[in-house]
């Protein structure tokens, strides 16, 4: 019996998962899509293939619920899954975000700057995050024979061009308001030249089965192309980022060697992470 046949005799037969609170064949329609525009508002994000495995039947059936919830303003259809009208068609902006979790972030910089060593090529970022390690930098390294920063973030490049003679690249190409930051063909092209030793990324999303995650395409593109272009790669990111999912990934937790967060962050996420051989940092 093929799995098309098998869902949809398990919805006539009123048979579903037996971890369910109530059986998912048990559902009405509409208490099932009730459930998926919860879950689509707590998540950001779900995918057709895990509503299939959750509620056991077919993938017609779930495609017709996304359609019905998309027309009555729940969530938006994309290809394969679907997101949250608030949470995923807009991220915060800079100028928000950079207010967020402050106290976390900065510990997170301090001991980011502190892996930081002489002679160093490092990528950075344009998250809120990537900011306070710039901060914290040294002053030591501060000279512009120490380091050699390469950024497509303008507070990042701001706050760098303080320092006495930085040796600084700023990434050129599209530049995105809300992320006060530069992206799109001109900004990849320009990594391709370029091989670091280290590279510190943001995060708006971190979850075990979909790694790494942010809120806009054209920032993952540059994210992803970093993490490749370097050979360690670093997410800095707050507890709160963790087990959130968001719009686009950027790279699996494989291609990590180190994540930095704070204490704040589930237990049971952090050994999952170490578990998968990216140590991680607590501060």
């Amino acid at each position: 019996m093929d799995n098309q046949t098998k869902f949809s005799n398990q919805e006539r037969a009123g048979q579903g998962s037996p971890d369910q609170s109530k059986n998912s064949g048990d559902l009405s329609a509409v208490e099932r899509r009730s459930l998926i525009a919860q879950m689509v508002m707590e998540k950001g994000k779900v995918l057709v293939t895990d509503l299939v495995d959750q509620f056991q039947i077919t993938e017609t059936s779930i495609r017709r619920d996304l359609i019905i919830l998309e027309s009555n303003g729940h969530l938006k259809r994309i290809h394969g899954g679907a997101i949250s009208l608030s949470g995923n068609s807009r991220t915060d902006s800079f100028s928000e975000k950079i207010q967020l979790h402050i106290s976390a972030k900065q510990r997170i910089g301090k001991a980011a700057a502190g892996l930081i060593k002489p002679h160093n090529v490092i990528l950075f970022d344009s998250g809120t995050t990537t900011l306070q390690i710039v901060k914290q930098i040294p002053a030591e390294l501060r000279l512009s024979t120490s380091i050699t920063m390469v950024t497509n973030s303008v507070p990042i490049s701001q706050e760098v061009l303080a320092w006495p003679s930085p040796n600084l690249i700023v990434l050129g190409g599209i530049y995105l308001p809300d992320y006060q930051a530069t992206a799109g063909p001109q900004t990849l092209l320009q990594l391709q030249d370029l091989a670091a030793d280290c590279v510190f990324l943001g995060a708006d999303g971190l979850t075990l089965q979909g790694g790494v995650t942010t809120a806009d395409i054209l920032m993952a593109e540059v994210d992803r192309l970093m993490a490749e272009r370097s050979r360690k790669a670093i997410l800095v990111t707050d507890s709160s980022k963790l087990g959130r999912m968001g719009f686009v990934p950027v790279k699996p937790l494989s291609a990590f060697q180190m994540i930095i967060t704070d204490t704040e962050a589930p237990a049971e996420i952090v050994d999952a992470i170490r578990a998968e051989g990216v140590e991680v940092m607590l501060v």
